[in-house]
């Protein structure tokens, strides 16, 4: 599936999005269907329940009713794409699926979410099996859960909840990675991503493995390669951290790191851009930290790698410009679900693929495919 936008998966546990309940777990844990990996299966495999599956499995049913998963997302955002994947599920993945959410603030419990206001996402609509199943989402509110039910039961290995990330300015702290995903960061563009996705490079927390960072094909002629990042908020940037973790007989030679503020310049007029790290020699399984020794405002800041390699982690570092928060509050404010009133139709996905074009605060017009990165 392509021509789809470059999302975080909000629900991601690479994230810290949860499975808070679910109704039945009989064959398989509903906790796998925010694993950040691709879904396996390993035929013959039998467990006391049954053939294992990696995803979540209920029991078939004999009476009416459906089945259902509360996840709570790890990253409070507008959902743009949901992806459900019944890969591996042939003769028992559920032939329909709907999707609400809720926003609540704090950290609800089960009974609490049972109360809350739920805003249909995807009507039910059909699936098919071992297949991911990707449906356009057009709510234009900022969610904390949602909530995936199956009819009438079945398995589904994974739940993607693609959006844009609104984080509370409240919770942001005076100093803080300007590029981190959590914040908001994005991958804009990027030259080559053949071993590993560059949304990697803004994950939270240390890289556990090569796997978990990005890396490029060999190069074979005199370029080089590079990632756009799109700050989740505009700031000064005062260091920065190149980690190369896990990378050592393919880490970059050197690299080298700008920024521009977009507000006043385009991005394609190189005198847009300054630089925040001259061309620096990189070590293998390193993590670098270098000071920005002139500070200067960015919205967007380019790495290039030398010629090519991985790369584990991309921190950017610094302070939001004093604009920047109240901006992004009444973002927060503009896209909170109201507490009653009515609530917007939800689409029925049926093979669609185009997303809805308005989004509350970038560009939609870089894309990728939705498939897991390996």
């Amino acid at each position: 599936m392509s021509g789809l936008p470059d999302l975080p998966d909000l629900a991601s546990r690479t994230f810290g999005g949860g499975v808070v309940a679910a109704n039945d777990e009989f064959f398989a844990a509903a906790d796998n269907l925010v694993d950040p990996r691709p879904p396996t299966f390993q035929p013959s495999t039998f467990a006391a329940k049954g053939q294992v599956y990696d995803g979540w499995e209920t029991r078939r049913r004999r009476d009416p009713g459906a089945d259902h998963a509360i996840v709570r997302l790890g990253l409070p955002g507008v959902v743009r794409l949901l992806v459900i994947d019944t890969s591996f599920f042939t003769g028992n993945y559920p032939p329909y699926a709907a999707v609400d959410g809720c926003a609540v603030e704090g950290h609800p419990g089960p009974a609490e979410l049972a109360r809350a206001r739920w805003v249909p996402l995807l009507a039910r609509t059909p699936l098919a099996g071992d297949s991911r199943n990707a449906f356009p989402v057009a709510v234009p509110y900022h969610l904390t859960h949602v909530r995936l039910t199956i009819f009438p039961d079945g398995g589904v290995a994974r739940l993607r909840v693609y959006g844009d990330v609104v984080p509370d300015p409240a919770l942001l702290p005076e100093v803080f990675d300007l590029a981190a995903a959590e914040h908001g960061g994005w991958i804009e563009a990027c030259s080559d991503r053949f071993y590993g996705a560059p949304q990697n490079l803004l994950a939270p927390g240390p890289a556990r493995t090569m796997g978990e960072g990005w890396e490029t094909a060999r190069r074979r002629d005199d370029g080089n390669d590079w990632v756009l990042v799109r700050l989740g908020l505009p700031g000064t940037v005062h260091f920065v951290d190149l980690d190369t973790s896990h990378f050592k007989g393919n880490a970059p030679g050197s690299a080298t790191l700008r920024a521009a503020d977009a507000r006043y310049g385009d991005l394609d007029d190189p005198r847009t851009w300054f630089p925040l790290l001259p061309d620096t020699r990189l070590r293998p399984d390193t993590r670098h930290r270098f000071p920005v020794t002139e500070p200067r405002t960015a919205t967007h800041v380019r790495l290039d790698i030398f010629p090519d390699g991985g790369m584990a982690r991309l921190r950017v570092t610094g302070r939001a410009d004093p604009t920047a928060r109240a901006v992004l509050a009444a973002l927060r404010e503009r896209t909170r679900l109201p507490a009653a009133g009515p609530a917007p139709a939800a689409p029925r996905g049926a093979g669609a693929t185009d997303l809805a074009p308005n989004r509350p605060h970038r560009d939609s017009t870089r894309s990728t495919d939705v498939s897991d990165p390996a």
